[in-house]
C-alpha cells in the first residue's frame, strides 16, 4: 500500500491518541480515517435503504403513529 506523509498539529494528534486509546500517532490518525470512511459507508447505506421505495416505485404506506 502506498504511504502518504503529512504534517499535523501535534496537539491534535495527542488528543486523538488519548481519545482513541492508542500509543502512537500513526495508529491514531489511521483510526480516525478508518472511522470517517466507515461512517460514510453507513450513511450511504442508510440513504440507499431509505430511498429504495422511491427508486423502485414500491411505496409503502406510512406507519401508524405510536403512542
Amino acid at each position: 500500500m502506498a504511504k502518504v506523509n503529512i504534517a499535523l498539529d501535534a496537539d491534535l494528534v495527542v488528543e486523538v491518541m488519548v481519545l482513541a486509546g492508542v500509543g502512537n500517532p500513526q495508529d491514531a490518525v489511521e483510526a480516525v480515517v478508518r472511522d470517517y470512511i466507515a461512517r460514510g459507508h453507513r450513511t450511504e447505506a442508510r440513504v440507499a435503504t431509505r430511498d429504495e421505495p422511491h427508486r423502485t416505485g414500491e411505496l409503502l404506506p406510512p406507519e401508524p403513529p405510536q403512542g
